[in-house]
Parts: structure tokens; sequence; C-alpha cells
């Protein structure tokens, strides 16, 4: 999928994923997509509750190996 920007959320534990994610949101335009390759497992509960909450699409999220990797458009 192609992306306008990413973030590498490896190693962080919750929050500090969907906090990142928020600031890196933050500073895109409407429309752009950001993907985010994060390690922690709780982040696929935390992602999904995210986009829910914020209105930001939640486009697709795969898990690769020990990874998970998702792809967020902002509203």
């Amino acid at each position: 999928m192609e992306f306008d920007k990413e973030l590498d959320a490896r190693g962080m534990a919750c929050p500090l994923p969907i906090l990142k994610t928020k600031k890196a949101l933050a500073d895109m335009l409407t429309g752009d997509v950001l993907k985010v390759v994060a390690t922690d497992k709780n982040s696929v509960r935390d992602f999904h509750a995210f986009a829910r909450q914020t209105g930001n699409d939640l486009l697709s999220f795969e898990e690769q190996g020990k990874e998970f990797v998702f792809f967020m458009r902002r509203k």
C-alpha cells in the first residue's frame, strides 16, 4: 500500500505507539496515509480503538512475524 509517512514504533510499549501516531497524524494533511510498524501486541486493540475514537480510518492491519503493520488515513 502506498503511504505518505512511516512511523517506527518498534520496541515501544502502550501507550507510546498511539501517542506517536496521534502526533504524526496531526502533522499530516487530510487524506494522507501513515504506515506504523509496532511490536507491542496490545497495539492491535489500541489502534482499532484509536480509529473509532478519532475518526481516522484504519485502512489495514497485518501481522508480519512479531511485528504489526498498520495503515491509517488522516481524517
